[in-house]
């Protein structure tokens, strides 16, 4: 399969739209790329993405409240005692953007230093797969990864009564 270039050696806009049938196949070939380009970065942002726990933990539905008191290590068990450990990705990675901003409320610069306080408590991991392999493999552990890495080896936790595919769920990226 070859490559196919496309060169644009200008654009003009005009007062009114062009009906199909007047573009040529090079020039829909152009514009398809072009909206391709620009729409790109705004469906990479939208993340969906699942909070996670290991499959024994009981706990189906967190509040907002509870996820951030979790997640900023205000709470340090679980209601069976058994000790919260928490799983996120590196703080400057695009994924965790949402969760810096709705979840720690939190820069990345900040989410970093206070993950150096926070040693004993917090796990960093460098992909979704590392973060659902500690969650799956240790009892209290609690990650958030993109929805669509999901293995049935961890439980996904409702937020607020909802799930990552409902509307109004927080942790949804739009």
């Amino acid at each position: 399969m070859g490559l196919v270039k496309v060169a644009v050696t200008s654009v003009t806009f005009t007062a009114g739209p062009i009906p199909a049938r007047m573009l040529t196949m090079p020039q829909k070939r152009t514009i398809v790329l072009l909206l391709g380009a620009l729409l790109t970065p705004a469906l990479l942002s939208a993340k969906q993405l699942a909070v996670v726990t290991d499959t024994s933990n009981s706990t189906a539905n967190l509040t907002t409240a509870e996820l951030v008191k979790i997640f900023t290590i205000q709470t340090h068990n679980w209601s069976d005692g058994k000790p919260v450990i928490v799983v996120i990705r590196d703080p400057s990675s695009s994924d965790m953007e949402i969760v810096l901003r709705k979840v720690l409320n939190m820069t990345p610069v900040q989410a970093r230093a206070f993950i150096q306080t926070h040693k004993a408590n917090v796990v960093v991991a460098d992909s979704d797969q590392a973060v659902l392999k500690f969650v799956a493999g240790n009892r209290g552990a609690i990650g958030i990864v993109d929805l669509y890495s999901l293995t049935k080896d961890v439980t996904v936790v409702k937020v607020n009564g909802k799930l990552p595919v409902e509307q109004g769920y927080l942790l949804r990226g739009n």
